[in-house]
């Protein structure tokens, strides 16, 4: 057996509309838990501070989403859908190169996280791009993906 034949049968591949949903999960899973942080660090804040800082981060949300995270969420899908083979990795979702950023935010909110920086300043920026991500992800649901042919 050639090492080719060898990678192909282990290589878990998937169709072109698993990996459009994989992503979406992703990206909501990734935003939703950054979001319950916020929350949680939050929520020992009176009312109003808690609601100024939900209200900041709501805004960058918003920025975040409309000039970066739904520009990369049109990208992924375009190259998505320009693969060539019915079935693709499944790890495919995501650009390669985009890999090692990835690992990057995971430290970097790591390292936030255990920094001397205020939880609830923390937040807003923890709602900011949870709240991007979540709402990009939305672009990745689209009903014309997911038609079930009986």
């Amino acid at each position: 057996m050639n090492q080719e034949s060898f990678l192909n049968n282990y290589n878990p591949a998937v169709s072109k509309k698993w990996l459009h949903l994989l992503a979406g999960l992703t990206w909501s899973a990734v935003g939703i838990m950054l979001i319950s942080l916020a929350v949680r660090w939050l929520r020992p804040l009176s009312w109003q501070p808690a609601l100024l800082l939900a209200g900041v981060g709501v805004f960058l949300a918003l920025i975040a989403h409309r000039f970066g995270f739904s520009k990369l969420t049109e990208k992924n899908k375009r190259r998505i859908e320009s693969y060539t083979t019915q079935k693709v990795c499944l790890f495919a979702f995501q650009a390669w190169k985009s890999y090692p950023l990835i690992a990057f935010m995971i430290a970097l909110g790591i390292t936030l996280r255990s920094s001397p920086i205020p939880k609830p300043y923390l937040a807003v920026i923890y709602i900011g791009v949870g709240g991007g991500l979540f709402l990009s992800s939305l672009q990745y649901y689209r009903l014309n993906r997911w038609s079930v042919k009986i």
